[in-house]
């Protein structure tokens, strides 16, 4: 769709809902500390379209898992990050639903109950958060295995940076760097006596 598969879709969906979220959160707590009615209903309205947000990066996720070459380490993994993934969707779409039927006649009590849930929610989220990055960044999950291993290979032959002439420069970042041209040895001066050498400055030998 639009040029792209299910992991790139999924990969596009799920960074803003987790950033709603968070900012749900973080907009309750506010409103507690500051008690600032205006911050309890942007945190409403964020995590009411963070949570509709939610459902459909869960569901690319869903779709992407069966379109990623993987080994038993990314399945592992990818089955984690799936049950966290939804365990985070169900809390925070019970506390969405939650606050839209009782909003208008929540007491003290029971909004602290439903700001426990989401703090509860945020720990998951974040968690779930965690193993996706593990999945791309530790495994490569998501990437085809031809454009893995082409770039693999062209990490193995290092880069070049193309000078004014147009001559290509390689560049051997494994290698040691060469000697300080500070600490190399000056030629011997021929008529210093013994055949060595002193500073600049230094008065001459006394025979």
């Amino acid at each position: 769709m639009f040029g792209y598969d299910w992991p790139r879709l999924h990969a596009a969906l799920n960074d803003l809902p987790a950033a709603l979220l968070l900012l749900a959160v973080l907009f309750e707590l506010a409103s507690v500390i500051l008690r600032r009615p205006s911050l309890r209903v942007a945190g409403y309205w964020t995590l009411v379209t963070g949570a509709v947000g939610g459902v459909l990066a869960v569901l690319s996720g869903l779709q992407a898992e069966g379109h990623i070459a993987h080994g038993e380490a990314v399945h592992e993994l990818m089955e984690t990050h799936e049950k966290l993934a939804l365990i985070t969707l169900g809390i925070f779409a019970v506390v969405a639903l939650w606050r839209i039927v009782r909003e208008s006649r929540m007491a003290g009590t029971e909004r602290g109950a439903a700001l426990v849930l989401s703090l509860v929610g945020l720990g998951v989220l974040l968690t779930t958060a965690a193993y996706g990055g593990k999945l791309v960044f530790e495994h490569a999950a998501g990437i085809p295995t031809p454009v893995l291993e082409e770039e693999i290979h062209e990490r193995a032959e290092g880069h070049h940076h193309h000078g004014a002439g147009g001559e290509a420069e390689e560049h051997e970042h494994d290698e040691a760097a060469p000697a300080d041209s500070a600490h190399v040895a000056a030629p011997a001066d021929s008529t210093a006596p013994g055949g060595h050498t002193h500073p600049p400055g230094t008065p001459p030998h006394k025979d």
